[in-house]
């Protein structure tokens, strides 16, 4: 049994609104089709379809103030309510107190101490690793979590050698923003199926998709719509491809930001969670997750007791 685990930085669950929010009005036909003719809004849930679910998840907490990705990722990679231990939301990297949480027991931790192969498929650039180890930049949760597990993070030769996806999926990014021109390109259709390839090499595998959370920043429609009908072309490669009796791919965030581009700010809307695989796993995952202190315990107790 394999899960595949992508992560859409700042995405909630918004309204049906046209005008705030671009899942509203932005052309998904693979998401759209998986989820029975239903949006990507919280009026969509729950559902239940032949192939996905989707529900909504709690991603304030009970703590006062905007849910933030430091804790909002390290409650996701540990089950804990950090933001309750520590008493307040923080982001958006890890201070010393959410380092400390993350460190300590995370998911990909614990899936290799119980003899689980864990893999983060981003590939990161060698000017990224040039400033963590000048000190110039700090970890965030996610590589903080894969780092401190042991597990090295994938680089351009990794990507290079097909084993890696970068973080636009397609590689364009590497070429124009960084100046890399080796780097291999792919359609987002094509980079859906190289996730699934490479998800099957491992136990559990984990996308970082961070592109979301900026452009909620950015309140810039045009590129809203344009990531989205990125991803979504990844998401028909990857539905294409993945073997549903051999796994369950699962699709959340942190918190929202991107379903409403009425404010530069974070959200207190709830976060989705997609998943996407045959139905008694899928029913068997969501029992009694509610929030997202739900997600690891529910992963750690499908992997622990499927072969």
């Amino acid at each position: 049994m394999r899960m595949l685990f992508i992560f859409l930085d700042g995405v909630g669950l918004g309204t049906e609104d046209v005008a705030l929010n671009p899942f509203a009005s932005a052309s998904l036909p693979n998401l759209d089709r998986l989820l029975g003719g239903r949006r990507l809004l919280a009026s969509s849930t729950p559902y239940t379809g032949a192939r996905a679910s989707l529900s909504a998840l709690d991603a304030c907490l009970g703590v006062a103030g905007l849910p933030q990705s430091a804790t909002g990722q390290a409650v996701l990679l540990t089950g804990l309510n950090i933001p309750a231990l520590i008493g307040y939301h923080y982001g958006p990297k890890p201070n010393e107190e959410v380092a400390r949480y993350l460190r300590n027991g995370n998911l990909f931790n614990r899936l290799m101490a119980s003899g689980r192969r864990a893999a983060l498929l981003n590939a990161y650039p060698p000017r990224y690793f040039a400033s963590i180890q000048s000190g110039r930049r700090l970890f965030s949760a996610i590589p903080l979590a894969v780092t401190s597990a042991g597990i090295p993070l994938k680089t351009d030769q990794d990507l290079k050698g097909g084993q890696a996806l970068s973080a636009d999926f397609t590689g364009q990014g590497w070429r124009e923003q960084l100046g890399i021109a080796d780097i291999p390109l792919f359609t987002p259709h094509e980079a859906g199926q190289r996730m699934a390839e490479l998800a099957s090499q491992v136990d559990f595998s984990f996308f970082e998709f961070w592109v979301s959370d900026y452009a909620g920043h950015q309140q810039d429609f045009s590129a809203a719509h344009s990531l989205l009908d990125t991803f979504d072309q990844v998401m028909g490669g990857l539905l294409k491809t993945w073997d549903d009796s051999e796994g369950l791919i699962l699709v959340t965030s942190d918190h929202g930001n991107l379903e409403d581009l009425s404010t530069r700010r974070h959200t207190t809307n709830p976060v989705p969670l997609l998943l996407i695989g045959a139905l008694p796993l899928r029913q068997s995952f969501t029992q009694g997750v509610k929030d997202l202190t739900g997600i690891t315990p529910a992963i750690l107790d499908l992997l622990s007791t499927t072969r």
